[in-house]
């Protein structure tokens, strides 16, 4: 079974730039365009990675973020923000919600591959993620 990878961002041709990098590695991409569009997905889709943008319309990155945490079905989703907010708080913010890995634009889609690649070995061998969120 491939590996289901949401990407959310408002940005189309950052979407698709990631979605054909993604593609290119065998993996499934599901999109989405903005923040509540994406935490619509994420509950119906069930990816298994979710690489999420802060600045959206209708609801931001940081609250799809915590909204994710707060949900024990999504608590352990692995979370790439990916991002233009860039200043140490936005950072530490991202962290600080659960962000497992925080990129910034602009970005190398190798270097995104690569994160999602070491994530995806970051499994158990049974599946479930090793990612504890407090």
């Amino acid at each position: 079974m491939a590996v289901k990878i949401l990407v959310c961002d408002d940005e189309r041709s950052i979407v698709r730039l990631i979605q054909v990098n993604l593609e290119r590695q065998g993996w499934e991409v599901v999109t989405a365009y903005d923040g509540k569009e994406g935490l619509e997905k994420i509950m119906s889709e069930q990816p298994d990675i979710c690489v999420l943008d802060v600045m959206m319309p209708y609801m931001d990155g940081f609250e799809v973020l915590k909204n994710l945490r707060r949900e024990p079905s999504t608590q352990k989703l692995p979370v790439v923000m990916l991002t233009a907010k860039a200043q140490d708080k936005d950072v530490l913010e991202g962290y600080h919600y659960g962000a497992d890995v925080y990129l910034t634009k602009p970005f190398n889609p190798m270097e995104l591959v690569t994160f999602i690649k070491r994530i995806i070995a970051g499994a158990d061998s049974d599946g479930s993620k090793r990612y504890d969120i407090d």
